[in-house]
């Protein structure tokens, strides 16, 4: 057992976990939803993420949802921080350790389609790698080797569209393109985007999936729409308001959410 998954035993009890949830930019207020929850900084757990990047929170949350419990990464090491791919694999390897079968997915993303606009969620059905960078390089044994084939549970992105249906939430679905940021992509970039057949573009999430495949978890995405890709619109895109507008979608997960985990 990981010194990590030791402190967390210790802090928040041997009970295992049945499900994790990282949350995106400006979407940290959804860990509010835990019932009971006990909060461990990253800090104290050796191989978390570090919480650089603003609109994201620097704890693990722990506590009950849906009837189950749930871990909750209030925020995530992107790629463009240090360059390292790999960042989350520690923490996804810890909480898989400690019982977790499934790993549901949040993250902001500017839509490349006129149908999906700021405001919608985008369920992920699909991802395309367009950083070419992979968290499993290095990985000297044939684990590496993952087969990405409905990557994206088709059993969890059912249940969604279920569960949204009910509450009268619309829940849109399309492919997410990985571009590795940190400076937002350029016209052209989105041209080409669209050209591959993403319907979303953002720069996180990817990398988790694919560890999280290797580790044989389940895995859900959902996206938090919040501009159009540069050109498709008059808006300024940057950080600042990506953080704004993710509020609008933060209000439709906490719904969709905490119905999903009752579900899995």
């Amino acid at each position: 057992m990981t010194k990590a998954a030791k402190t967390i035993r210790e802090r928040a009890g041997a009970a295992p976990i049945e499900a994790v949830l990282v949350l995106g930019s400006g979407l940290s207020g959804l860990g509010a939803g835990l019932r009971e929850p006990v909060a461990i900084p990253y800090a104290e757990l050796k191989g978390f993420p570090g919480g650089g990047v603003s609109g994201h929170g620097s704890e693990l949350l722990i506590g009950e949802m849906g009837g189950k419990r749930l871990a909750i990464l209030t925020g995530r090491e992107h790629y463009y921080e240090h360059g390292n791919a790999a960042a989350m694999r520690p923490a996804l390897e810890t909480l898989a350790g400690l019982g977790a079968g499934a790993l549901l997915l949040t993250n902001s993303a500017g839509s490349l389609d006129p149908a999906i606009v700021p405001g919608d969620l985008m369920l992920i059905a699909d991802h395309i790698n367009y950083a070419g960078i992979n968290p499993l390089i290095g990985e000297p044994t044939d684990r590496r080797f993952v087969n990405m084939v409905d990557a994206y549970d088709p059993g969890l992105r059912g249940k969604s569209h279920e569960i949204a249906t009910a509450m009268g939430l619309a829940l849109k679905e399309g492919v997410y393109l990985w571009y590795s940021g940190p400076s937002f992509e350029t016209p052209a970039e989105i041209r080409m985007a669209i050209g591959l057949g993403a319907t979303a573009v953002g720069m996180s999430t990817v990398p988790e999936v694919i560890v999280a495949r290797m580790l044989g978890l389940k895995v859900w995405a959902c996206s938090s729409i919040t501009n159009m890709g540069a050109g498709l619109s008059d808006e300024r895109i940057s950080h600042e308001h990506t953080k704004a507008m993710a509020v609008q979608g933060a209000a439709k997960l906490e719904q969709l959410i905490p119905a999903l985990v009752e579900a899995l």
